[in-house]
């Protein structure tokens, strides 16, 4: 009945309200993408750090002293080096010489300087220092997210073509790096009256889609957004397009985010989800 249905669409609608909600505090926390503020790609030897512009790895004014150590890089292995008064904490502890574990160990090395944070990443053969900073401009100046109105008829049930093992695809970042990831199917949907396809990757035991469609650029991000499902059920998927949102990219240019295969770049408008900042 249309009373019915009504009552769906209300609920469905606070749903999605509630989730959006927890999607922009996320990205305002301190841990979000608005506070990420550097990326500093590591040379071989020493890379050094500090307030001083002529220092490789620059830190805000007044987080530490204008010499504060360096970074030692040496065939893919970091050591940090922190001068004495440098308050440069490891776990909530000083420290002066510590061996780094980048974003590729299952525990990380997070080092912690006034309200920046230090973590070595790893992308593809380069190594680099990404800096948070909890007093970023972007994070400061941040007036919350854009979204569509949320549409049932974008929340949809699609097939769900599963391999009889996962293929790897082949997803490119903005840096050029190319990575091979794997795919357990594609999820088959109709839109408008045609066909469509998504080829997703997997990612902690989830459906991970990148995709582009006719919006991007124009209403939404260009190099496109992303997509997560719930792994498939009796062979379909739901793909709800009201929780598609931005790459970390839209919000940092220190972000090294992965762009839409070819087969995912939609000849139809997703007037759903998030729009660009």
């Amino acid at each position: 009945t249309l009373a019915a249905t009504a009552i769906g669409q209300a609920s469905y609608s606070a749903t999605i309200k509630a989730w959006r909600e927890k999607r922009e505090a996320e990205l305002r926390s301190d841990g979000g993408w608005l506070t990420v503020a550097g990326l500093f790609w590591l040379k071989e030897g020493a890379n050094r750090f500090g307030t001083d512009p002529s220092n490789e790895i620059v830190l805000p004014k007044g987080s530490t002293l204008s010499r504060a150590g360096a970074f030692e890089f040496h065939g893919g292995k970091t050591t940090l080096r922190a001068e004495p008064g440098a308050n440069v904490l490891s776990e909530g502890r000083a420290i002066t010489a510590l061996e780094i574990r980048t974003d590729a160990d299952e525990k990380p090395t997070v080092l912690t300087v006034g309200a920046v944070t230090l973590q070595v990443i790893k992308r593809g053969e380069r190594y680099g220092v990404r800096m948070r900073d909890k007093n970023s401009r972007r994070r400061r100046e941040f007036t919350g997210l854009r979204w569509f109105p949320a549409r049932e008829p974008f929340r949809i049930k699609a097939s769900f073509v599963a391999y009889d093992k996962p293929r790897d695809i082949a997803i490119t970042n903005v840096l050029g790096d190319v990575q091979n990831m794997p795919s357990p199917g594609y999820a088959l949907f109709a839109l408008g009256g045609r066909k469509y396809r998504l080829d997703p990757v997997l990612e902690d035991d989830r459906l991970f889609f990148i995709f582009s469609d006719l919006t991007s650029g124009k209403s939404t991000y260009p190099a496109g957004r992303f997509l997560y499902s719930d792994m498939p059920e009796n062979g379909f998927v739901t793909l709800d397009f009201n929780q598609a949102v931005n790459p970390p990219c839209a919000f940092t240019s220190f972000a090294t985010c992965p762009l839409p295969p070819r087969q995912n770049r939609l000849k139809v408008a997703i007037s759903a989800g998030e729009k660009r900042p």
